[in-house]
């Protein structure tokens, strides 16, 4: 039997966790946790009983053959120092976050290594997940992993020249279209006499729908477009609007999000000049 480990059940290591548990790719006595914020593991240990629970990071990554490290960033460097001298090659560490490169999760441990940038649409066991394998990933891990990523998302290999953006609509972009949502919501409020909660439930049916036709492939994103804009509608008249106001909107929100993404691939530069790997 297989043992997966988690490193960090903050927002989406629990995701992941979840995501597992209900989709029955694992079962619960497989999975071993450890989070230092002990409070965080509780949650998981009473929902799911037979998982077992950590007390240190070296601890879990001497037990496990799958070891999901799923901290902020900067603490990733400090984590694998601490926990290599317990890993072996037959092992494999994967890396949720973007700005690691597998080359240099490679260097920082003795085992196999792999990235996956997961998304909060996991959790409904759909949504893409960015993939990444190193070098010495072997073909069974490889085999096994790519199924058992199948059971809650679609795995989709990138070229690491497009990790942000890719990272930005995949894992970001639930964010910022919810975001885009409750604004729809709010002024269709104060505009109108329709309530907050007939918004919000109308507009959720409306993306529920709305992925559902995409999924489907009954239109393509112009296409559905083109069939609501009838010439001379009220549909035209609000796209004027978005062609007017959105024109840059997009444009600035990734260029905020890749300059983000610079400064902590310097800060990951100079952590790992600091530290003997």
């Amino acid at each position: 039997m297989i043992k997966w480990g988690v490193i960090g059940t903050g927002n989406m290591g629990g995701i992941l966790i979840e995501s597992w548990m209900e989709s029955e790719v694992i079962t619960d006595s497989q999975l071993h946790i450890y989070n230092r914020t002990f409070s965080k593991t509780d949650y998981f240990k009473k929902r799911y009983p037979n998982i077992t629970v950590h007390e240190a990071a070296t601890s879990i990554a001497s037990e496990v053959d799958l070891l999901f490290i799923c901290v902020k960033p900067l603490d990733i460097t400090p984590v694998l120092k601490g926990i290599s001298p317990y890993l072996n090659k037959d092992q494999c560490i994967v890396s949720i976050t973007s700005p690691y490169q597998v080359e240099q999760l490679e260097q920082m441990v003795p085992c196999q290594a792999i990235r996956m940038i997961p998304s909060i649409t996991n959790r409904s066991l759909s949504g893409i997940s960015l993939v990444t394998f190193g070098t010495r990933v072997s073909p069974f891990v490889k085999g096994y992993f790519l199924q058992s990523l199948k059971r809650y998302s679609k795995p989709v290999f990138i070229d690491p020249s497009i990790t942000r953006v890719a990272s930005d609509i995949v894992s970001c972009g639930p964010a910022f279209f919810s975001y885009l949502t409750q604004r729809f919501v709010r002024a269709a409020v104060e505009e109108t006499k329709i309530t907050e909660e007939e918004a919000t439930e109308m507009a959720a049916e409306m993306l529920i729908g709305l992925g559902n036709l995409l999924e489907k492939g009954y239109f393509t994103l112009p296409e559905l477009q083109a069939k609501v804009c009838v010439k001379g509608g009220v549909t035209g008249e609000g796209i004027k609007v978005l062609e007017n106001e959105v024109e840059h909107m997009f444009h600035h929100l990734f260029q905020k999000t890749h300059k983000k993404y610079d400064d902590d691939l310097d800060k990951i530069a100079k952590q790992l000049n600091e530290v003997d790997i």
